[in-house]
């Protein structure tokens, strides 16, 4: 029990810290050998842990669809989407800010990121909100909230990172994400219109735009949005129709994202391309050192029997799937406002799968349910990602994006309050045996 015990506090210790987490959890990995005798794992078996932690195929998922989000973020697909949208729920109340949300939800399962989905259709939409009237920092907000769909959304990292930890199939956990991605989609949507309602909108500016988008046509929007639209129904139909898998559906995201940005829209250059992996990797760079150490990680846990002892105090002090789920929900909300969610996900689901199926909990279920609880977490204060990207994108201050995100952050909790108690939402769309 001390060596279990040692792991999570010297882990703990190292975040208060502010050590990377990466170093933190091989800290608290080594610390048990080397300072309570030999406990744990020898430290050539920690390497070659560590080692297999990154050396796994499916791993492949995480940095090519970063890369794939990267290109069509810099290849304008937000906007051709945006305005996709804007034609058929500009005219109505609230529709332009709805427009936005649901290019969101697109975006989302173009680039499975929160971060990239805010930036990509913040710095596009926020100044088109403000210029038709719509407040600064609500707008900002807006598109704080929303951005946190790219990581419910298939194809989801955080999904990916999820089924890395715990073996559960990548592609029911992308089946699993749909409903609950557009549950939260339409809460906002609804808090958005009612908003625009009660508050009022400058009809005028916003007839004048839609009169200038619809001025060409349906038949020329959609030649210029149709390649944008397809990304997502390539991707996501090559994994449920079982012609791909997850890590070759990535693959073709990023040549897909290289054809259309590069000889279609032509919206970057060859020269552009170098620059776009570099930030690919500069992205990946960090969560590849946790995800292998995370592996290593839970190996240790497991040896010490620490995953054996959280499991009893689960079992033993929780009794129902209700109970167990609802102290959890406020656990990882807590956690989604201090830990990044890519992190979290790797060192929580190991160890807290076991215990939460054993009270009734279904894998699938819980994975979404955590990956949406987290996802709040790119929204909040204080280290809320989204926030700190919508802000600058506003050149406005982050914390008073927060203020005016409450609202849709209350959206997003009245939506999740369903998912978490409704399992069917998670469930319904998964393939039957």
């Amino acid at each position: 029990m001390l060596a279990s015990l040692s792991v999570f506090i010297v882990f703990l210790i190292g975040i208060a810290l502010s050590i990377p987490i990466a170093i933190s959890m091989a800290v608290g990995t080594f610390f048990p050998y080397f300072f309570l005798g030999g406990k744990g794992a020898p430290l050539d078996q920690l390497i070659n842990f560590a080692v297999s932690g990154a050396d796994s195929t499916p791993i492949l998922a995480v940095p090519l669809f970063i890369l794939g989000g990267v290109i069509m973020a810099k290849g304008g697909i937000s906007r051709r989407l945006f305005n996709f949208f804007s034609f058929f729920i500009g005219n109505i109340p609230g529709g332009l800010p709805c427009a936005a949300v649901i290019t969101c939800l697109f975006y989302g399962a173009i680039s499975g990121s929160g971060p990239a989905t805010t930036a990509a259709v913040g710095g596009m939409c926020i100044p088109f909100l403000v210029d038709l009237g719509y407040d600064r920092q609500w707008s900002a907000g807006l598109i704080a909230v929303a951005g946190g769909l790219g990581v419910i959304i298939p194809p989801s990292i955080p999904f990916v990172l999820y089924s890395l930890a715990t073996g559960v199939s990548t592609g029911n956990l992308f089946l699993g994400g749909i409903l609950p991605g557009i549950l939260i989609g339409c809460a906002m949507m609804a808090y958005a219109v009612f908003y625009c309602i009660t508050k009022g909108e400058d009809k005028e500016k916003i007839h004048a735009k839609m009169k200038e988008l619809r001025s060409n046509g349906f038949l020329h929007l959609l030649g210029e949005s149709w390649a944008a639209l397809l990304c997502p129904i390539i991707v996501l139909g090559g994994i449920y129709s079982g012609f791909v898998t997850p890590t070759e559906a990535a693959t073709i995201s990023v040549f897909y994202a290289v054809l259309v940005s590069l000889l279609l829209y032509r919206s970057i250059s060859i020269k552009e391309v170098w620059g776009l992996l570099t930030t690919s990797v500069a992205t990946y760079g960090g969560l590849a050192f946790v995800l292998a150490y995370a592996t290593a990680f839970g190996r240790v846990l497991s040896l010490t029997r620490a995953t054996k002892a959280i499991e009893g105090f689960i079992v033993s002090n929780f009794h129902s799937r209700i109970s167990v789920l609802t102290v959890l929900v406020v656990i990882f909300l807590i956690l989604g406002m201090v830990m990044d969610t890519g992190p979290a996900i790797i060192i929580l689901s190991p160890i807290l799968l076991p215990a939460v199926k054993q009270l009734g909990v279904n894998e699938i279920h819980f994975g979404v349910v955590l990956v949406c609880c987290l996802s709040i977490g790119l929204a909040t204060p204080p280290f809320g990602l989204d926030l700190f990207v919508a802000g600058n994108l506003a050149d406005e201050p982050p914390m008073a994006v927060a203020k005016r995100a409450i609202p849709f952050i209350i959206a997003f909790l009245v939506a999740l309050v369903m998912i978490v108690y409704i399992p069917a939402i998670s469930l319904v769309l998964l393939r039957k045996p």
